[in-house]
């Protein structure tokens, strides 16, 4: 059967302000590892992983490895859902700098 998705910690994401910018929970420092770019690497390793196994999956059902159509739809679901989400953080970054680039100062 095929792996769940499993982002890594976007906790992460708060870092980009600086160590001692907001509160954390206790322990959360030690799980916080990386930047916000190691973390966007990642995820975006993780969605090229995704479609990748698709793709196989897809290959094995082609040509007859594989007899089960519901573990392919499965990875194709969530190639998809994952390079969805992918994008709506794209757009989502993108609305901030066009927001940020049209502030006066």
């Amino acid at each position: 059967m095929a792996e769940p998705i499993q982002f890594q910690n976007l906790s992460n994401v708060g870092r980009i302000a600086g160590p001692g910018a907001g509160p954390s929970a206790p322990g959360q420092a030690d799980k916080a590892s990386g930047s916000f770019s190691e973390t966007l690497i990642q995820s975006l390793e993780q969605v090229k992983r995704l479609q990748d196994e698709a793709a196989a999956s897809t290959n094995r059902l082609l040509t007859g490895e594989t007899t089960n159509p519901d573990e392919v739809f499965s990875a194709i679901r969530k190639a998809d859902v994952a390079f969805d989400l992918l994008m709506e953080m794209r757009n989502k970054l993108l609305d901030a700098y066009r927001e940020l680039k049209e502030m006066r100062v």
